[in-house]
């Protein structure tokens, strides 16, 4: 690994962007599972497109994925001032409104475009964030994007006690970044439409926003032209009002349709080979249908720690 780190160190951009696509197209041609369940997925998500353009998001799916992991290589090689001539930023004036609350900001988004590069650049031009993480089965591999991720201030919150350690961050006005579209196990989520089908969704996001009123402000990573990327801040997801009967299902729900509604711009450069329907009761269509979690569920988390499950 270290080789190939020196090697990318020294490559212009084109060639890293080149050799994550030929990467990805790899994977795409032998790895028979995940191409399958991609394809299947982008099917049951586009129903009006044919075989032969989901094949073609598909490939281009896996094109993209190999580029990420380049260029967050090549990422890591840089030092700060050259990987923000590589970004451009628009409405992270969002961000800076949102810290003025004083309440921290939860920031979001998916396994979509260039998210690694964001939290990056994002220490780099705002404040330095946490960022929730699964660890990683190889230690190498865990270790190696631990030192990624924090090399421009950033931390990262594991698993069992990250709860806690969220709500201090966000009491002294610190951002924090979540994922939200892997699936969850059923008794740590709750349930919301994600193209047309019912998709377990954790709850986290939405019951520490509505306990501690931050703002929750999503935020997306797009390639640009010539081995750019630009960092798009949105406008942050107005919250229902607590005493909504299912407000944290609202919630959650506000935050998916605006990830869905940037995977429908851009489907390619969405994780598509993630199981990411499954275990709906009886396969009903289900939005509204499943009490929301209360708010106090957050106290829960030290003891029963939200996790997605690994992606197979």
């Amino acid at each position: 690994m270290v080789s190939v780190i020196g090697l990318v160190r020294v490559i212009p951009m084109r060639a890293v962007l080149a050799a994550g696509t030929v990467l990805g197209r790899a994977f795409y041609m032998f790895d028979r599972l995940h191409r399958r369940l991609a394809i299947d997925n982008l099917r049951a998500a586009f129903p009006v497109r044919s075989e032969d353009e989901c094949r073609v998001i598909c490939r281009d799916m896996f094109a993209h994925f190999g580029r990420l992991l380049a260029v967050l290589l090549k990422f890591s090689t840089m030092p700060p001032e050259q990987m923000l001539e590589r970004v451009e930023f628009e409405g992270e004036e969002r961000v800076v409104h949102a810290h003025a609350q004083n309440r921290g900001v939860l920031l979001y988004t998916g396994h979509f475009g260039f998210w690694e590069i964001n939290a990056l650049v994002h220490a780099l031009t705002l404040k330095p964030m946490a960022v929730l993480a699964r660890p990683l089965d190889n230690p190498l591999l865990h270790d190696l994007l631990e030192k990624v991720r924090t090399r421009t201030g950033n931390s990262v919150f594991y698993r069992r006690g990250a709860i806690r350690r969220v709500l201090r961050a966000l009491e002294a006005n610190q951002a924090v970044a979540f994922l939200i579209d892997q699936h969850m196990q059923p008794a740590d989520a709750v349930y919301v439409e994600f193209f047309n089908r019912p998709a377990a969704t954790t709850s986290a996001l939405a019951a520490l926003a509505l306990r501690t009123g931050a703002p929750v402000v999503p935020v997306f990573a797009l390639p640009l032209p010539g081995g750019r990327f630009r960092m798009v801040y949105e406008h942050a997801v107005e919250p229902p009002r607590p005493d909504e009967e299912h407000a944290i299902t609202e919630f959650t729900q506000r935050c998916t349709d605006v990830l869905e509604m940037y995977v429908r711009r851009y489907p390619e450069l969405w994780l598509w080979m993630h199981r990411r329907w499954r275990d709906v009761p009886g396969g009903e269509h289900i939005k509204g249908m499943f009490p929301a979690a209360s708010a106090e569920a957050v106290d829960d988390a030290e003891e029963n720690p939200v996790e997605p499950e690994r992606t197979s």
